[in-house]
């Protein structure tokens, strides 16, 4: 078992739907029907199946997780949360997003994952500010990791140079 929190959290700059791990987190719509952006390319390299499991389950509120699968991924399961739209930082947001991270986080805890990549969830469509919401991002992940021993891997995975840089220095604060 890794000791420090630290240790246990990476940042990645690729494709999320290419990585070894327990779970990737799909930052899903509501309908966890398959959208665009990182929702999309998980759809698209997971396969039909990915959808089917999705529709059986039927939906997904805001702030809430549901796992199914990984499919043709080689993730062994994929597991769905749906983030907050941002709409100018008064409608709760922040904590709608900390219980995105909780609810993945702990659903994996249930079903004995150990190891979890996040894709920035929210700072897409949804439009939550990048740097805000890395900061809630890394908060709430190594709050979750304290209390959460069997969790040896956390990957922020990012796509590009900016969202590298964003998590980076959260995760030096």
């Amino acid at each position: 078992m890794i000791e420090r929190v630290e240790d246990r959290i990476e940042v990645y700059r690729g494709d999320i739907t290419t990585l070894a791990v327990d779970a990737i987190v799909n930052a899903a719509n509501a309908q966890l029907a398959p959208g665009a952006g990182v929702c999309g390319a998980i759809h698209r390299a997971a396969g039909p199946g990915l959808a089917a499991a999705c529709r059986e389950i039927g939906g997904c509120p805001t702030g809430q997780a549901r796992i199914t699968p990984g499919f043709n991924l080689k993730a062994g399961h994929v597991i769905h949360t749906v983030g907050p739209v941002w709409q100018g930082g008064g409608a709760d947001e922040e904590m709608h997003l900390a219980s995105c991270y909780r609810a993945c986080l702990r659903l994996a805890v249930a079903d004995g994952l150990t190891s979890v990549a996040f894709p920035a969830i929210s700072t897409g469509v949804y439009g939550y500010p990048l740097e805000e919401a890395t900061v809630v991002a890394v908060a709430t992940v190594r709050a979750e990791l304290t209390v959460s021993p069997t969790l040896e891997r956390i990957v922020f995975c990012v796509f590009d140079t900016v969202a590298e840089a964003a998590y980076r220095s959260a995760l030096g604060r």
